[in-house]
């Protein structure tokens, strides 16, 4: 099987390699051991670990999953020139990656939180001689989209990077008004879960406006929230959400 070897092992690092393993050689690169073992047995299985100085990546299939502040940092521990660096990093261009960590090639992949379940819409961009492979091994995380731009990726993160939390906010926001009502809060949990588990396969084959249109009868219980959901202004929020989250991913 092919070695796929992460940079850094927080909680993306984690959600992909759950994804991969059976599926590739895992190695893992972290700044302290106790972390490593931690990574280990949460992934249940064996990985080969190895603490971040001096580590060489000539030749590896690099998946760096640090945070996009300690790039620089993180790229004077490492010697050689990897074969093709694959960087999850939100807002981190080709240009700053390839300047602090040497690679023949480099790719700029969005995967989102759902990863752990085998779910993501992962964006990717770069080096056009590595979509296949790239593809092939985000693809083992959930869907993948190849974008031409940096800039297309950048707003990509924005709505399903960063999606996951917005739509965690609106799933809370929604079983505690049913609690405000009067439900159980066991009882909202349970039924905001089906909700999203339902939305989720209904929104794959239906276009949002038909399936709103669908939902709200004249005069009805849909229409009344509908028009209060507008009236807080949700829709213009979750727009500017997107705006707010792509202006920072070009800050970072």
């Amino acid at each position: 099987m092919q070695t796929i070897t992460f940079i850094g092992n927080g909680n993306m690092a984690l959600s992909i390699a759950r994804g991969l393993k059976g599926k590739y050689n895992i190695e893992v690169v972290g700044r302290e051991l106790k972390k490593l073992d931690r990574f280990e047995s949460d992934l249940e299985t064996q990985i080969d670990k190895y603490v971040l100085k001096d580590f060489d990546i000539t030749d590896k299939t690099v998946l760096l999953c640090v945070k996009p502040a300690n790039v620089e940092e993180v790229g004077k521990l490492l010697k050689g020139k990897a074969r093709v660096l694959f960087s999850v990093l939100a807002g981190t261009s080709l240009e700053k990656l390839k300047k602090h960590i040497k690679t023949k090639a480099v790719v700029r992949a969005m995967p989102n939180l759902a990863a752990s379940v085998g779910a993501s819409i992962t964006t990717l961009t770069g080096d056009h001689r590595f979509q296949q492979e790239a593809q092939s091994l985000l693809g083992a995380v959930g869907d993948t989209l190849w974008l031409n731009s940096e800039k297309e990726i950048d707003i990509a993160t924005a709505l399903a990077g960063s999606g996951p939390a917005y739509l965690a906010l609106v799933a809370e926001a929604l079983a505690d008004g049913a609690v405000k009502q009067g439900l159980k809060r066991e009882d909202a949990m349970a039924v905001m879960r089906g909700l999203f588990n339902g939305f989720g396969r209904l929104i794959q084959e239906v276009h949002p406006a038909l399936l709103k249109d669908r939902v709200m009868s004249p005069g009805g219980t849909t229409a009344a929230g509908y028009s209060a959901l507008e009236g807080g202004n949700v829709r213009a929020a979750c727009i500017d959400a997107v705006e707010a989250a792509y202006n920072k991913a070009k800050e970072l």
